[in-house]
């Protein structure tokens, strides 16, 4: 495997890993309950997803 001839400097190795930072989750509220959901995702709290009932949520104990 060949192996670099000069050394990249700090601000080029910068430039490249601009895109590597991670991004916070999206979030957005139920419409059923107002909790805080993930987008796609069903709503944790109620059991909703897009206005529908996706999961029975049973009495917790």
């Amino acid at each position: 495997m060949p192996h670099p001839k000069h050394r990249f400097s700090q601000t080029r190795t910068a430039k490249r890993r601009t895109h590597d930072a991670l991004e916070s989750a999206q979030l957005t509220t139920c419409s059923n309950c107002g909790a805080q959901v993930m987008y796609h995702h069903v709503c944790p709290e109620c059991g909703y997803y897009r206005g529908k009932l996706a999961i029975e949520k049973g009495a917790e104990e």
